[in-house]
């Protein structure tokens, strides 16, 4: 096994999720895109791929890059839905960074003639 292979699947959230300390009292926010994620159908098996967008207000904590992309790369040997993976993800930055502000959205590329859109904002979350 590749030493990149062997750092996707041994891949720990609780470890190896490293965030770092916001040193800006300011607001701002941050934007990520994650252009190449891929999961495996729950049903099939077959790969579905996505776009993660990923846009937050820090608090106190920021997330490092490099384990970000080893997290979101922790999904391509799973089975796992469209709804289930984009929840996980939000949950997942929600817990760890504790941010002022939150959204996640995931676009799947369509499938079967069907195209997913997932988002995820806190702000909306907090209004229902």
């Amino acid at each position: 096994m590749k030493y990149g292979e062997k750092n996707i699947k041994e891949f720990d959230i609780e470890k190896d999720l490293e965030i770092w300390e916001n040193s800006h009292e300011k607001n701002y926010i941050i934007k990520i895109t994650l252009p190449e994620f891929m999961c495996l159908c729950p049903r099939s098996g077959y790969p579905d791929f996505a776009v993660i967008y990923l846009e937050y207000t820090p608090n106190k904590w920021v997330v490092e890059l490099k384990a970000l992309k080893l997290y979101i790369n922790s999904f391509m040997y799973r089975n796992v839905s469209h709804e289930a993976s984009a929840n996980e993800i939000f949950d997942t930055l929600q817990k760890k960074l504790q941010p002022k502000w939150l959204k996640v959205t995931a676009d799947f590329n369509p499938r079967g003639n069907v195209h997913t859109i997932i988002e995820i904002d806190s702000d909306k979350l907090e209004r229902q």
